[in-house]
């Protein structure tokens, strides 16, 4: 049984479906959760069932200086945090026939987002998790675009994407001997408004045809796997990227 007792998880993105099965599998095992959204009342709802385990920060990712204040205002919470979750994450179109000044604004917003954020949140985590006793884990939600590329309109989430992977990596070879562990989670399609233009186009049973399982993963899939790596239990993982996506792009 996996045992987070004692262990302080910041997760970004917590009010959203992902984010909020985490945090509630995270106190199941014994964890305290400090959660961010930018969404005051999603995040409301979700500290309030969680209780006592849970505090809450909200903050704007977009903006790198912000984004260091959240995790300076995280870490004051406890005085230290023990996993880092970057799971917040955002999904705009920028279609080639739009403007190039329209285009560049959909990319400046979603490399802030999907990859500045977390790369600035990593920052602190390397240098908290170096100098406390036990270290910590950095877990980066990824995506199977990574490496399998996405639909035409979304280029830039692709490649923001792939940037978490090459990032996490570099952590892990690098601060590894200061204490620090980090992985990757690279999902295909899970069951979430995350993924409606697709849904909405196309319908989720053509997500889940072109798995190996014939079913997509739905939010728990994806906390299961967060759990089992905020444990410590694959340290020696360190590094890898976890493939969620029920065998629709294999590596």
């Amino acid at each position: 049984m996996i045992d987070l007792t004692g262990k302080v998880v910041l997760i970004t993105g917590a009010g959203g479906e992902i984010g909020s099965a985490t945090a509630r599998t995270l106190v199941r095992a014994g964890g305290q959760v400090v959660l961010h959204d930018i969404d005051e009342q999603a995040l409301a709802a979700i500290a309030a069932a969680l209780g006592e385990a849970a505090d809450s920060v909200t903050s704007d990712l977009s903006d790198p200086a912000a984004t260091e204040d959240l995790w300076d205002r995280a870490l004051a919470i406890h005085g230290r945090i023990d996993v880092l979750v970057n799971m917040a994450g955002i999904y705009p179109s920028a279609s080639l026939d739009d403007p190039l000044e329209q285009w560049l604004e959909v990319w400046d917003r979603s490399v802030a987002v999907n990859l500045i954020s977390p790369a600035v949140l990593c920052r602190g985590a390397v240098q908290a998790f170096a100098a406390q006793t036990g270290g910590g884990i950095i877990i980066n939600i990824a995506s199977r675009a990574a490496f399998h590329g996405e639909d035409p309109d979304y280029w830039h989430y692709a490649a923001a994407k792939a940037g978490i992977v090459a990032m996490t990596k570099t952590i892990a070879r690098h601060y590894g001997r200061q204490g620090v562990t980090a992985f990757a989670i690279a999902p295909g399609y899970v069951d979430t408004a995350f993924n409606a233009a697709f849904r909405d186009k196309f319908g989720v049973e053509a997500a889940a045809a072109d798995t190996g399982l014939g079913e997509v993963a739905q939010p728990q899939d994806v906390a299961n796997t967060i759990a089992f790596l905020a444990s410590g239990l694959a340290r020696h993982t360190t590094g890898a990227t976890i493939d969620l996506n029920g065998a629709s792009y294999v590596r």
